[in-house]
């Protein structure tokens, strides 16, 4: 019985290695290279999204689902549609917030956190920022998928987000999820479908 176990455990433990491998020096430089030349071609970006919160407290993670927009260089607006209305816009160097008719908005540039978080976002978006200096990477395989870990090392950035995992098609070359690892045990997971690259967009879409 107790072979039986330890067998048992021993390809569980198998098959998660399996599941995330870590690349070579080539594998990753190839990835990259795949990356940046899409990345580099979009200059719009729409796609349907659903988020999951994971609340250590909460028994089921939190789901709610909408609409994100991208327009090169740095216009980014997440349309949440389900269960409420809400919208947030990166624009113009200012948060725009509109909270079912309620607007508000923060001026990014009073605050360090709130730049880099914005130049997060949108590189996550885009898939271009492997050149950032401010987060330690750390590349792995999956099935199908290809899977970057982003550290910061700024310690202030650090309090509010610990890791940010981006998960890209392997065939595409684009980010097809996004986790933010908090840093207590909570998390945001947000996974994109039907995505839309380089169709007319226009700025107005992006008014709060």
């Amino acid at each position: 019985m107790k072979t039986k176990i330890a067998l048992l455990i021993l390809f569980i433990s198998g098959n998660l290695f399996a599941q995330e491998q870590k690349m070579t020096d080539a594998e990753i430089a190839s990835f990259k290279q795949d990356v940046n030349v899409v990345a580099k071609k979009i200059k719009t970006l729409s796609t349907d999204f659903i988020q999951y919160k994971h609340l250590d407290f909460l028994s089921k993670d939190i789901e709610t689902s909408g609409k994100m927009v991208f327009k090169e260089p740095a216009l980014l607006q997440w349309q949440y549609k389900k269960p409420y209305n809400y919208s947030i816009t990166f624009k113009n160097g200012k948060i725009l917030i509109n909270d079912e008719g309620k607007k508000s908005a923060v001026d990014i540039g009073n605050s360090k956190i709130f730049a880099r978080i914005n130049k997060l976002i949108v590189g996550s978006v885009s898939g271009n920022m492997f050149d950032d200096k401010e987060f330690t990477i750390s590349y792995f395989k999956l099935k199908g998928q290809n899977l970057a870990k982003f550290v910061p090392k700024d310690a202030t950035l650090k309090k509010y987000i610990k890791q940010i995992e981006l998960t890209f098609d392997k065939e595409e070359a684009t980010v097809v999820q996004v986790k933010l690892l908090e840093s207590s045990e909570d998390y945001t997971r947000i996974v994109l479908k039907n995505k839309v690259i380089n169709a007319k967009i226009d700025d107005s879409v992006f008014t709060n």
